[in-house]
């Protein structure tokens, strides 16, 4: 018995749905899940009047969400450990690792031009960080535990600073959303980098 083309088509993406359907939510034995330092983002931008251009790189750094899988069911999304158990708070403590480089930037952007008189150097060395928490819309500042220049010491002139802000989150639900906001020393804003678990 021959079994119309048609037929035969609408039995194979059926199947293939229902193979695509099966696996949806579930993590993949493939996927290694979440790391204990994820990049956060980038911004290149250029100095104004000197020209020089800055480049801003953020990084988070989270031990306690190691190996972390998302568990996509619609809204039902969810945050599952290695273990299979549900992740149900956000991490009480995590880091933001900010690089501020005056170096040739390799990364691939269009720069934004920024009006920052005086020297590049000091920008960099009198960087400010605000952290804020997001609940829905409703937002409010936290100060950090700690903000400390990594790296180079500050008394040695140097083209490139690294900060690591240490946020101590308290008990926060999962769905929760921080920002870290990198403020130029006259309190302007350069830029912003999310931490997002959920």
């Amino acid at each position: 018995m021959k079994v119309p083309l048609n037929i035969f088509r609408a039995l194979l993406v059926c199947m293939l749905l229902c193979g695509v359907l099966t696996g949806a939510g579930k993590p993949s034995d493939s996927d290694a899940g979440l790391r204990s330092t994820m990049p956060a983002g980038y911004e290149v931008m250029v100095l104004k009047p000197s020209g020089v251009t800055l480049s801003i790189m953020g990084l988070v750094e989270c031990s306690e969400i190691e190996g972390a899988r998302h568990v996509s069911e619609g809204i039902h999304a969810r945050l599952v450990r290695a273990d299979g158990a549900p992740v149900e708070k956000f991490p009480r403590r995590f880091s933001f690792r900010i690089t501020a480089s005056l170096r040739k930037s390799l990364l691939d952007t269009r720069a934004i031009a920024v009006n920052a008189p005086g020297d590049p150097n000091a920008l960099l060395l009198g960087l400010k960080f605000h952290v804020r928490v997001y609940r829905g819309l409703e937002a409010h500042e936290i100060t950090p535990e700690s903000i400390t220049m990594i790296g180079v010491p500050a008394d040695v002139p140097y083209d490139e600073r690294i900060y690591r802000i240490t946020i101590k989150a308290g008990d926060l639900p999962i769905s929760d959303r921080f920002i870290i906001e990198v403020d130029s020393p006259q309190g302007m804003v350069l830029t912003h980098f999310p931490f997002i678990v959920l």
